[in-house]
């Protein structure tokens, strides 16, 4: 079973966690992305933070598709941006990459939820 990392940041992730699912409050940003390749979670979730500008709330998931990595984010309206125990207890998925889908990241699923299926899965 993967370990389950929440961390308010996704900057708390280093090498020692790859292969694990990360929950952070960070949002979905290219800056954040950067920090969760160089650590490969098996998944990241990152928030929506409202999607912003030209989607910019949401680079993270075809950045790191990119580079193989699964990742999803949760609406800004269901958790608190920089909090990852709420992204984990009170989020809901707003979107994610396809790698995510093939993982069973389902929109409108709670965080919560999606993330005990995928440890009984891994």
């Amino acid at each position: 079973m993967p370990s389950l990392r929440i961390v308010d940041s996704i900057t708390e992730l280093g090498a020692t966690d790859e292969g694990c699912i990360a929950i952070s409050g960070s949002h979905g940003g290219l800056s954040s992305a950067r920090y969760a390749l160089a650590a490969r979670p098996l998944l990241s979730v990152f928030n929506d933070a409202g999607v912003g500008k030209d989607r910019a709330g949401l680079a993270a998931l075809d950045f790191l598709q990119a580079s193989s990595l699964a990742a999803c984010t949760v609406s800004h309206d269901s958790a608190c941006i920089g909090e990852a125990a709420s992204t984990l207890r009170d989020g809901v998925i707003s979107h994610m990459n396809s790698l995510a889908l093939a993982l069973g990241v389902r929109v409108d699923e709670r965080c919560q939820r999606v993330i005990e299926q995928l440890q009984k899965t891994h």
